[in-house]
């Protein structure tokens, strides 16, 4: 199977911000959905304005949705998220520290007309159809894109460039710093800055929101055809020729009996694991316990790079006696949860390139689900797309 690189539509749209008068966007704005732990969940819906009380709603199980949606409704009645009140797109900027260097990776939100997988918007995992379930009823409810999908344009782009240059020529209309220290700046343009002619010869390869792209498909299929504003989804594209997001590993944490005899070599700790992954270059590290205590180990896999295709193909789809395998993005974490006996193997990947990423899914390939995590992400309720 090849991808068509054929068109898709960029355009501005009237985006939801919040009101100036919430105060500090820190405490209405949240990270995405999934990625937000049990514990910070409770402090985000403590915040009376939280966009994570819509995200994830306030109720149990059977109340959640109808619950995000009625908050999301009330908000808007209150002013609390008011319309710009003309269609533009919104230039936006990540400051970050990666590897102890200052970094920038700037994009453009704008909504994308949607198109089956593959025909100018190009997937590179696989999708599991739990969260898609999620999502949709999630959608139905509250009839808005929250947060951006992630998108990375081959590039170069230079209408795009031009437009976040000159906008960062004055103050951002929104801006935020995370809890992981990266601030978010956002910028209100109108019209579409000249990006609809450009992008009509480019594909957009999805770096982060599978399952939220299969959900809107699923939304404008349940429509039945009828034109409407969920045709169209909520986005951010970054030119990956310019702007090199990382593209940060997700490690895998197994339960699995017998613990397999992997072909690796012992090193001392998982600092020692971790210096000998600084690049996408088939390395791979892990850990177990033997007799009480912790077993680290780095070695190689055989395939082509991304690596987490390649331990996939070589060693976890085909592994004997395998349950269960957790995604965990803290090395730390994961190697804590083989040591208290809550996995019995932990996996450690490399980093990933966007290149590598691309050569997979140019040629039809997938990758595995939660192969990779772009870092950073978009920050939740920083503009927000009604589909009403």
């Amino acid at each position: 199977m090849s991808y068509n690189p054929c068109v898709p539509e960029i355009a501005p749209f009237d985006g939801l911000l919040y009101d100036p008068s919430v105060g500090d966007l820190a405490a209405v704005t949240a990270p995405p959905y999934d990625v937000i732990l049990p514990h910070d969940l409770a402090r985000y819906q403590r915040r009376e304005h939280n966009i994570a009380r819509v995200d994830l709603g306030d109720e149990g199980p059977h109340d959640q949705y109808r619950s995000a949606g009625g908050l999301l409704r009330r908000w808007r009645e209150e002013g609390v998220l008011a319309p710009v009140g003309q269609p533009c797109v919104y230039p936006y900027e990540m400051r970050f520290v990666y590897r102890a260097r200052e970094r920038v990776v700037r994009g453009v939100i704008a909504q994308v007309a949607l198109e089956p997988f593959g025909e100018g918007i190009i997937p590179h995992e696989r999708t599991m159809p739990g969260p898609v379930e999620d999502r949709l009823a999630h959608l139905r409810a509250t009839a808005a894109n929250l947060a951006p999908l992630y998108a990375v344009a081959r590039g170069p782009c230079d209408p795009q460039t031009a437009l976040l240059d000159r906008a960062a020529g004055r103050p951002p209309d929104r801006e935020v710093r995370d809890e992981e220290g990266v601030t978010h700046r956002l910028w209100i343009e109108p019209g579409d800055g000249g990006l609809t002619e450009w992008y009509q010869g480019q594909a957009l390869l999805i770096a982060d929101g599978h399952h939220r792209y299969q959900t809107a498909l699923a939304r404008r299929e349940e429509m039945a055809g009828r034109p409407g504003p969920w045709d169209e989804v909520m986005m951010l594209i970054v030119d990956a020729a310019v702007e090199h997001p990382p593209v940060l590993p997700i490690h895998r944490v197994l339960t699995v009996s017998p613990v397999p005899d992997l072909p690796f070599d012992r090193v001392r700790d998982l600092g020692e694991v971790l210096a000998w992954l600084p690049d996408d270059d088939l390395r791979v590290g892990a850990c177990y316990r033997e007799d009480g205590d912790l077993v680290h180990l780095i070695g190689r896999v055989e395939g082509q790079p991304p690596t987490v295709a390649a331990l996939h193909h070589t060693l976890l789809d085909g592994m004997e006696g395998l349950e269960e395998v957790a995604f965990v993005h803290d090395p730390a974490l994961a190697e804590e949860m083989v040591h208290t006996g809550a996995r019995d193997v932990a996996l450690f990947l490399p980093p990933a390139r966007v290149e590598h990423v691309r050569a997979v899914v140019e040629t039809g390939g997938r990758l595995p689900e939660k192969s990779t995590y772009f870092w950073p992400k978009p920050r939740t309720g920083m503009v927000i797309r009604s589909i009403a």
